[in-house]
C-alpha cells in the first residue's frame, strides 16, 4: 500500500513508467527539444479540419505510440486518465470514443499531467488495475480561441504572456511485485498533491504570476514531508511558469528558507527558443510539461543522467466566465518524485 506523511503518499510498491511517447506540432519541431520526440506534424492541422480534432488526433497518436512502445493492447489497460483544454474536455472524450477503454476525465488546466500520474499511481499501488494510462494534451489555435481571441484577431501579447503547446504526452503506469521487479523503469516514489492557492491575480495573459504561489506551495510541502533538501533532487521541474513566473516561484521558496535555484528547471521555458520562436515568457498548456517528461525528462532518467526529480505541473484554474466576470486566477499544482532505482 501507500504511506501517508503530511499530504504526500509514499508507495511500497513503486509504479513504474512502464512506456512514454511525445507528439508535438510545428513549433515544438522547430524547438530545443524537437529530438526528443516520438513523432512531430508538420503543420498544426494535424491533417484534420479544425484545431480541436486536430488535438485529438494529438492525443490519439500519442496514447497508442505509448501503447506501441510497451508491446502492449487496449485490452491489457484497465483505465484512461486522461484531460486537456477545451471545454468540458472534448478532446480527451473524443479520443477515448476511438480507443475504447474505460475512461475517466480529468480537468487540472496545465497541472493535468501532475493530476493523472498521480491518479494512475494511487490506482495501481493499490491494486485496484496493473495498467493504467495517463495522457494530456493542448493545442495552440485551440486554446486562443477559447481563452483569448481567434488567432485572425492578430492581437499584441505582452511579454508576460505564454505560448500554448500543441502536443500530447502519453504514459503507462504500470503496477510491480515482488516476484516481477520491474527495475529498468523509472518508478514514480511518492506523490504529493497540491492545493488550490490564490494571491488575487486578474491578469489572464500572466499565468506565470497565477501559477507559482500553489507551485511553491506544493514544493514546500513535499521537502517538509519528505524532510529533505532541494539538493535531494537532480532536478525540481515546474510545469509552465515560464520566465516569469519562475522568478516568482524562487522568490517565494527562499522567503520560506528553501533555495531551489540550482535545481530548478521549468518545461515551458525548455520547450521552445523564446527568443528565437517569439514565445515571450515561454511555454504552458496541458501539453507543455507532458510532453516534455515523455520526451525529454523520462530518457535523462532512463539513460541514468539524473537519479531523482520532483517533477511539478502547474496549472491556472480560470474559464472565460469566471475571468469576463471578473474573478480571480487560482493555481493548483501536483508533485509527483520520479526515480531511476538500481
Amino acid at each position: 500500500m501507500a504511506a501517508r506523511r503530511g499530504d504526500t503518499l509514499l508507495f511500497e510498491r513503486m509504479p513504474v513508467i512502464a512506456s512514454h511517447a511525445a507528439v508535438g506540432g510545428k513549433k515544438e519541431g522547430e524547438g530545443p527539444l524537437a529530438a526528443e520526440f516520438d513523432e512531430l506534424f508538420p503543420d498544426n492541422n494535424c491533417g484534420q479540419a479544425n484545431w480541436e480534432t486536430a488535438e485529438k488526433n494529438l492525443q490519439l497518436r500519442a496514447a497508442r505510440l505509448c501503447l506501441k512502445k510497451a508491446h502492449a493492447t487496449e485490452k491489457q489497460v484497465s483505465l484512461v486518465l486522461a484531460g486537456d483544454l477545451q471545454a468540458q474536455c472534448t478532446a480527451s472524450n473524443y479520443t477515448m470514443r476511438q480507443l475504447g477503454v474505460p475512461f475517466a476525465g480529468l480537468y487540472g488546466a496545465c497541472s493535468t499531467c501532475g493530476e493523472a500520474l498521480s491518479l494512475a499511481a494511487m490506482t495501481v499501488n493499490a491494486g485496484y488495475a496493473s495498467h493504467v494510462i495517463a495522457v494530456t494534451s493542448s493545442h495552440f489555435g485551440g486554446a486562443e480561441k477559447q481563452f483569448r481571441f481567434p488567432l485572425e484577431y492578430g492581437n499584441q501579447r505582452p511579454l508576460s504572456s505564454t505560448w500554448t503547446v500543441t502536443g500530447s504526452g502519453a504514459f503507462l503506469v504500470s503496477a510491480t511485485s515482488p516476484d516481477q521487479p520491474m527495475k529498468e523503469y523509472p518508478r514514480i516514489t511518492s506523490v504529493t498533491t497540491g492545493k488550490i492557492v490564490d494571491y488575487g491575480v486578474r491578469d489572464n495573459m500572466n499565468m506565470g504570476a497565477c501559477m507559482a504561489p500553489a507551485a511553491a506551495d506544493v514544493i514546500y510541502q513535499c521537502l517538509e514531508d519528505l524532510a529533505v533538501k532541494p539538493s535531494h533532487f537532480d532536478k525540481i521541474i515546474t510545469g509552465d511558469l515560464g520566465k516569469v513566473g519562475s522568478e516568482i516561484l524562487i522568490k517565494l521558496l527562499r522567503d520560506n528558507d528553501y533555495d531551489i535555484e540550482k535545481q530548478h528547471m521549468d518545461c515551458g521555458v525548455c520547450i521552445f527558443d523564446n527568443e528565437e520562436q517569439d514565445t515571450h515568457s515561454g511555454g504552458s498548456g496541458c501539453g507543455c510539461a507532458a510532453v516534455t517528461l515523455a520526451g525529454y525528462i523520462l530518457h535523462q532518467l532512463e539513460s541514468n543522467e539524473w537519479k531523482r526529480v520532483l517533477f511539478v505541473p502547474t496549472g491556472a484554474l480560470l474559464s472565460t466566465v469566471s475571468f469576463n466576470e471578473g474573478q480571480t486566477i487560482p493555481g493548483v499544482a501536483h508533485a509527483v518524485v520520479i526515480e531511476h532505482i538500481e
